[in-house]
C-alpha cells in the first residue's frame, strides 16, 4: 500500500480529508508546523489516536513509497516537505483536488456554497441525513458539536452510504471543481472576492447541478440566479412566496423558536439567520425525499458548530461567547442575534489580514455601528499578520477611528494582552463578552483564559 502525505494536516480542511482516507484504510501521514511549535496538541493527539502518523515538518516524513503529498492553499514552496517531495518526484496536489475526487465518487453529492452560513448548513444537512439513516459522508470546515465524542476530530461524519455533503469554498475558486447532484447557495455578499466575480462563480455552480438547486430568496444577489437551474427550491424568513418560509421567529433562552407550515419548532442555537440556515437545510433535504417536518423535528436536537456564537461559559454572571464572524454579513447576523437578548456587549473583533480589511474593513465596522447601543463596547487589537509580503497601509486604529466617528464606544490596542486586561478591568455582572474572528483557535483560548481570570 502506498503512503499518502498531508502537509499542514492540522487545518480544518486537511484534517477532515485525512480522516476520510484513514477511514477508507489508506496509510496516512501528516505534518503541521503548529504541532512543531507546541500548538494544537489536542488536534495532533486526536489524529494520532485514530492511527494517522504525525511527523515534524522538516521533510523527514517523505520517502519514495509516497504516492502523493496533499498541501493546503496556505503552504509555501519553501517548506521542507514541499522541497523534499519535489526532490523525490512525489506528486503534489491541492486539498481541493482530493475533495473533488471524493465528492465525484458519490451518487448523491450535495455541495453548500455561499458567503456565510456554509459550515452550519453543511452540518445541519449532514445531521438530518445521518439521523434519517441515510449514512452520509460529511466533510465540514467547522467542528460538529453533536459528534464531539466520536474518535478523531469532529469535522467529519464518516459513513458508507451513497450521500456526500461538503462545504464548497469560493475563496480559492475550488468551487469550480464540483459538479453536484444538488447545489446550495445560501447568500452572496462581500468577502474574499468582488461581488461580480462571486456572482459568476455561484452562477456556474448552480447551473451545473444535476438534480436541482437551493437558493436564498432573501439575498438580492442569490435571487439573480433563480432561473439558472430548472429545479430550484427557495427559502426565506421574509418572503411568503418562497417554497420554504418561516414566521414567528422568537428568541428564547439559548435558542430560537419559529413557525413553519403552521407547526412550531425550536432550535438550540440563537439568531434569525440560523432559522434561515435551518430552512435551507430542510429545503435541500426535501429534494432528497425527506419530509420537511421530519427534518425540522430532527434539527430540534442539532447543537450547532464550534465557534458560531458558542457560549464558552459563565462566571460571576458574565457570559463569554466565541464567534467566527469575520465579514460584514456574518458580523451583522451575529450582532442581530446577540441584540435579541438583554445585557451589555463587550466585543473584541480580531481583524485578519491587511488585504481583507482594505476590501471590507469599513463594511465590517458598519455592521457593528448599525447594531451597537451606547452601552456596548467595541475593542480591536492590531490586524493579525501571518507573514509574507503585503502592503501594511491600513491599521485597526483606522477602523476604530471610523467607528468612533459614528458614535461607537470603540478602543484600539497594540496587543491582544492589553485588550484582555481592559476587559478584566471593565467587565461586570450581566455583561456578555464576545470574541470574534476567523480561523484562529487562540481566540477560543483567550475566552477560556478570561473565564478563569474573571472568577
Amino acid at each position: 500500500m502506498k503512503k499518502i502525505g498531508f502537509c499542514a494536516i492540522g487545518g480544518s480542511g486537511m484534517s477532515a480529508l485525512a480522516q476520510v482516507l484513514n477511514y477508507q484504510k489508506q496509510d496516512i501521514y501528516g505534518t503541521d508546523r503548529s504541532f512543531d511549535q507546541g500548538k494544537e496538541q489536542k488536534t495532533k493527539q486526536a489524529l494520532t489516536d485514530i492511527g494517522i502518523k504525525i511527523y515534524p515538518q522538516d521533510g523527514s516524513m517523505l520517502d519514495k513509497d509516497f504516492s502523493v503529498l496533499y498541501a493546503s492553499t496556505a503552504v509555501e514552496d519553501s517548506i521542507p516537505d514541499i522541497k523534499r517531495a519535489k526532490e523525490l518526484q512525489i506528486p503534489i496536489k491541492h486539498r481541493s483536488d482530493l475533495l473533488s475526487e471524493i465528492f465525484a465518487s458519490y451518487k448523491y453529492n450535495i455541495a453548500i456554497g455561499g458567503t456565510s452560513g456554509k459550515s452550519t448548513i453543511t452540518a445541519m444537512i449532514g445531521y438530518i441525513l445521518d439521523q434519517d439513516r441515510k449514512k452520509p459522508l460529511v466533510i465540514n470546515g467547522a467542528l460538529l458539536k453533536n459528534y464531539e465524542t466520536q474518535p478523531g476530530i469532529p469535522n467529519v461524519i464518516l459513513n458508507d452510504g451513497d450521500f456526500c455533503v461538503i462545504e464548497a469554498d469560493e475563496s480559492d475558486g475550488s468551487i469550480q471543481k464540483y459538479t453536484p447532484y444538488i447545489s446550495v447557495v445560501n447568500n452572496i455578499t462581500l468577502d474574499h472576492k468582488p461581488i461580480e466575480e462571486l456572482q459568476q462563480l455561484f452562477g456556474d455552480f448552480i447551473a451545473k447541478a444535476k438534480h436541482g438547486a437551493v437558493l436564498n430568496k432573501d439575498c438580492p444577489n442569490s435571487k439573480l440566479l433563480l432561473k439558472l437551474n430548472p429545479n430550484t427550491t427557495t427559502f426565506s424568513i421574509k418572503d411568503p412566496s418562497a417554497d420554504f418560509y418561516a414566521t414567528n421567529i422568537t428568541a428564547i433562552p439559548n435558542g430560537t423558536q419559529y413557525t413553519f407550515q403552521n407547526k412550531n419548532y425550536t432550535l438550540k442555537i440563537i439568531g434569525a439567520f440560523n432559522v434561515a440556515n435551518a430552512l435551507c437545510a430542510v429545503a435541500c433535504c426535501s429534494q432528497l425525499g425527506i419530509d420537511p417536518h421530519d427534518a425540522c423535528r430532527i434539527l430540534q436536537s442539532f447543537l450547532g458548530t464550534k465557534r458560531r456564537l458558542e457560549i464558552l461559559g459563565q462566571t460571576n454572571n458574565i457570559t463569554v461567547i466565541d464567534d467566527f464572524a469575520h465579514n460584514p454579513d456574518k458580523v451583522a447576523g451575529s450582532m442581530s442575534a446577540l441584540k435579541s437578548y438583554d445585557g451589555r456587549l463587550i466585543i473584541m473583533f480580531q481583524p485578519h489580514g491587511f488585504s481583507p480589511m482594505r476590501l471590507m474593513g469599513k463594511e465590517i465596522m458598519d455592521a457593528f455601528i448599525s447594531h451597537m447601543s451606547s452601552q456596548d463596547i467595541l475593542l480591536l487589537p492590531e490586524i493579525f499578520f501571518a507573514g509574507g509580503t503585503v502592503k501594511k497601509d491600513i491599521s485597526s486604529r483606522d477602523l476604530v477611528n471610523y467607528a468612533k466617528r459614528h458614535n461607537v464606544n470603540a478602543h484600539f490596542f497594540n496587543t491582544r494582552e492589553e485588550l484582555k486586561q481592559y476587559i478584566l478591568k471593565t467587565a461586570q455582572a450581566n455583561d456578555r463578552i464576545v470574541l470574534m474572528g476567523a480561523r484562529d483557535n487562540t481566540i477560543t483560548e483567550m475566552g477560556y483564559n478570561l473565564l478563569e481570570e474573571l472568577k
